[in-house]
């Protein structure tokens, strides 16, 4: 093997090779096990968090692969209207055009043709990340097939009265004009202002104040509202108000839902631009009027003067009109949470006008029903308190979008608009048997992407088709996802499944939490802390980070903060680590919390790992290689060291399966890294070089060992490979033979089985006696600085007669590992020379000095390094008895400092006891 671990080198070229030989397909034996990936969208590339679900779902696919089951990750990508129709838009608004320019039929053949360039750009990115999905499957939810089951689910619920059009308020987007989902609304606290207005009472001499942070609205009200239970208003209620700046009048009506804390306890009915209101106006039988166009200017409906005005135009002239005519009584400011499109960033608005829904309550009853009774199960279990809230409070889902991509609304209408169902507008004119020379026009919106995503687990398996696809791999057994899209797209998926199933559409659901920074903050790029996966695994310079991370932002000021971030954050780039450590990252921080914390400095660490995986598997090769390894027959004597790590195996093997089990990728990641690089690498290989260079060893005891080395380290290659594909196959391909295994690549080798009759408790005690003792000793040279290759004394004294029989057994290995050079006994009674003392139960051990090291020059050491630590402690001490840094330093610095002081005080203690120690030599 090469004396350097290279994963460039060897990564792509095994993943072409496994993609070759279709190792990523179905086997066609063993029980079927499946997992449909969250298809990503086609806007560019795989960021963070699709890097560590993905990775998640890979290592499960691969685990169970290797425990013989019939694997199915069926891959595809989603077509994402609005997102992708942005990407596109841009692009022609750089070149002065618009879609308009256009026209419908081409401006879709351009996002057609980004599509292809997109999606190559995330199959290339997904193959590098090592997933193992059966490329000959893939999928795009505007695949024909795909869009006929869209069609078709539309049809279905069409003709049972379960999708209707009507006119109620949706979020609505100004600037891309078309309704979005709530999921694309993100609500931000903003600085504003709550304006109090006066509403004359129509029969006296006094007037309401109304206090609002919208007062363009104010010309759409159809109401004041008071609760029925204030005092101040009650003798209000049912009289008439002057609508200010409008020639109307209208009532004071009576609703709990008014809080008469919140503003004067007076509070204006807008029903067609406020979701609340709507509700209030709908209760008292209150017709809402529409205000605005939409691109939220002010329509026919508003007085001659303010039409046409943009809405915030409007704000700003209505607010002057009040003040002229006294009826602003005063302003105050005012924190608010303003709805945002995350695409166009504009502010939504509550609109009123005709979109398609689909009646939920009757398709989330049944899907309700299957959580309660297990038929899907949430992983963690408290998602499932998530899942009712939503399902429990469901409302109709607006299903309709006012894009050009995306799959087209199957509605075609006639001239008195009557509206007809069908695949294309022969089969609507064949249902409904019109003639040929009826006019017919389609439906210019297209469905919400989420309708075709709640399909995705069984149209991509060729529904409504009964394929042996479908039948073999439906329902699949997990889905891997965040948390933030369970209602919108894991209950949506859910309640479509078992509506054209009858089935559920996967057993469970293990929810990921949301990779955010190393600080804790989302990754945005317009924070500037965005990571692309590729970037950790091949390295990037600073300069390119930097232009990758400024690039398109349109002002100087936000590109140049970004750059000092990232300038300060990573001084040097970022160096290549390669996907394995990529992906055992990502598997340690899977745990079970909301938020996920990821820091570029832990790749290192398991870049490291990696590292010290390959030199110990050349220990083991130069070891084994052209040695007897027990193949033949021959008999074989396995040491205490060789019975230990086998032990210690099953262990490894039945812990791994139980956390596979339970999805607790952290803690499976951690079992392995700790058995790999504690035990066997650091412990294992440790003692098997006094059996492998004896010359007391029997040929018996050199082909046991051989055997276990070689075996062993297969076996952990075996457990590894699901979290590092690549660097264990490279090893396996190389070390196979001396194990006698004869198969093509590992991903196709059985996962590691635990056996109890394998297991040596006896051998494990007296390994750990064993450790213990190298680990006083070892503890005690670093302590006294001795130099790591000196040959020391030791006194034992007291002890068990377990220690000593141990002692007795283990000498060799005792006096090899620890670097002894004599070790006496020495009677309970008498007193060691001046000595460096540690103890292990009962059993006490002394180094004594004499030789070892000078007084004088370690104790002026030790007071060196005291004084610079108490100099460091008086600093961070000082800010942390100072108020003003404790109260407005950052939460994570103080905490940061304090963790600092801790660290130091520990490190303080330990060097005071060892001047202590040395002082008295």
């Amino acid at each position: 093997m090469e004396k350097i671990y290279n994963p460039q080198a060897m990564e792509q070229r095994w993943y072409r090779h496994w993609e070759a030989k279709a190792y990523f397909a179905p086997s066609g034996t063993g029980a079927p096990y499946s997992i449909m990936l969250p298809p990503p969208n086609v806007t560019g590339s795989l960021h963070m968090g699709h890097g560590f679900g993905f990775t998640l779902i890979d290592v499960l696919i691969r685990y169970h692969r290797m425990c013989g089951m019939n694997t199915l990750w069926q891959t595809g990508t989603d077509h994402a209207g609005i997102a992708t129709q942005m990407v596109v838009e841009r692009k022609l608004n750089l070149e002065g055009k618009t879609r308009h320019d256009l026209g419908r039929d081409a401006f879709v053949e351009k996002i057609w043709e980004w599509k292809n360039e997109s999606g190559g750009n995330i199959s290339r990115q997904l193959r590098r990340l090592g997933a193992s999905m059966d490329w000959s499957r893939e999928r795009f939810t505007m695949d024909e097939g795909l869009s006929h089951a869209v069609r078709e689910v539309f049809i279905r619920l069409y003709e049972e009265g379960l999708i209707y059009r009507g006119k109620r308020l949706v979020n609505w987007d100004p600037v891309l004009l078309t309704a979005i989902s709530d999921l694309e609304v993100v609500n931000q606290e903003e600085d504003g202002s709550l304006w109090h207005i006066r509403y004359p009472l129509v029969d006296a001499k006094e007037y309401l104040v109304v206090a609002t942070t919208r007062p363009e609205t104010l010309l759409g009200d159809v109401a004041v509202a008071v609760h029925p239970d204030d005092e101040r208003y009650r003798h209000f209620i049912g009289r008439q108000v002057h609508l200010p700046l409008a020639d109307k009048t209208i009532p004071v009506i009576a609703d709990t839902y008014v809080d008469p804390l919140f503003g004067t306890g007076c509070v204006k009915i807008t029903p067609a631009h406020d979701f609340n209101d709507h509700a209030v106006g709908a209760r008292h039988h209150l017709e809402p009027v529409n205000i605005f166009t939409p691109t939220a200017h002010m329509n026919e409906n508003v007085p001659d003067i303010y039409q046409g005005l943009d809405r915030f135009k409007a704000r700003e002239q209505i607010v002057r009109d009040l003040e002229t005519q006294g009826l602003l009584e005063k302003i105050e400011k005012h924190k608010l949470k303003v709805p945002r499109g995350d695409r166009s960033n504009a502010v939504i608005e509550p609109y009123l006008t005709y979109q398609w829904y689909v009646k939920s309550k009757v398709l989330a009853e049944p899907a309700i029903r299957a959580v309660e009774n297990g038929d899907v199960k949430f992983v963690p279990e408290n998602w499932n308190k998530t899942y009712y809230q939503w399902m429990h409070n469901i409302e109709d889902w607006c299903i309709s979008r006012q894009l050009w991509w995306g799959h087209r609304i199957p509605v075609w209408y006639d001239e008195d608009g009557e509206a007809y169902v069908g695949h294309d507008e022969g089969d609507a004119r064949k249902r409904n048997n019109l003639e040929a020379d009826i006019p017919l026009r389609q439906d210019e919106d297209v469905l919400d992407t989420w309708f075709s995503a709640a399909l995705w687990p069984f149209s991509s398996l060729g529904w409504p088709a009964q394929t042996n696809d479908l039948k073999t791999f439906f329902p699949t057994n997990v889905l891997v996802t965040g948390f933030d899209i369970i209602f919108f797209w894991v209950a949506r998926m859910i309640m479509m499944s078992l509506k054209f199933t009858g089935q559920v559409p996967f057993r469970e659901v293990y929810i990921t939490g949301l990779i955010r920074d190393s600080e804790g903050h989302k990754m945005s790029k317009s924070k500037g802390n965005v990571l692309d996966p590729i970037d950790l695994i091949d390295g990037i310079s600073l300069d390119e980070l930097v232009n990758k991370r400024t690039y398109g932002l349109m002002q100087p000021a936000m590109a140049q903060k970004i750059e000092k971030a990232t300038r300060k954050e990573f001084p040097d780039g970022i160096p290549g680590h390669g996907t394995d450590a990529l992906r055992f990252t990502f598997c340690s921080v899977a745990s079970y919390t909301r938020e996920i914390r990821f820091d570029t400095n832990r790749l290192g660490g398991y870049r490291n790992f990696c590292n010290k995986l390959w030199n110990a598997s050349r220990y083991v090769m130069m070891n084994t290689e052209g040695q007897d390894t027990g193949l033949g027959g021959a008999p074989m004597t396995l040491s205490l060291p060789d019975r230990w790590i086998i032990s210690r195996l099953q262990h490894v093997i039945r812990d791994a399966h139980e956390q596979m089990k339970q999805y607790r990728f952290d803690l499976y990641a951690q079992t392995l890294y700790d058995f790999t690089w504690n035990e066997f690498c650091d412990w294992y290989l440790e003692l098997s070089k006094p059996i492998l260079t004896s010359s007391g060893s029997t040929p018996d005891m050199l082909r046991g060992t051989r055997h276990t080395l070689a075996n062993v380290l297969e076996s952990i290659l075996r457990l590894l490979h699901p979290i590092t594909p690549f660097i264990t196959e490279e090893i396996w391909q190389r070390l196979k033979h001396l194990t006698g295994r004869q198969g093509e690549t590992i991903m196709l080798e059985t996962y590691p089985q635990y056996h109890h009759s394998l297991l040596d408790e006896e051998a494990a005690k007296q390994i750990e006696w064993l450790k213990s003792v190298i680990i006083a000793i070892r503890t005690i040279r670093s302590e006294m600085n001795i130099a790591p290759g000196k040959l020391l004394r030791v006194l034992l004294r007291k002890g068990s007669q377990t220690d000593r029989v141990n002692y007795d057994g283990h000498r060799h290995l005792l006096f090899t590992l620890a670097k002894i050079e004599r070790c006496d006994w020495i009677p309970d009674h008498e007193a060691p020379p001046q000595s460096a003392t540690a103890f292990v139960g009962e059993l006490e051990i002394f180094i004594p000095m004499a030789g070892f090291i000078n007084k004088e020059e370690e104790a002026a050491r030790l007071n060196r390094e005291i004084a610079r630590l108490e100099k460091d402690l008086s600093l961070i001490q000082n800010k942390l008895q100072n108020p003003q840094f404790v109260d407005k330093a950052p939460a994570e610095v103080v905490t940061k400092e304090r963790s600092r002081q801790n660290e130091i005080e520990i490190a303080l203690k330990k060097l005071r006891g060892q001047l202590e120690q040395v002082m008295a030599f």
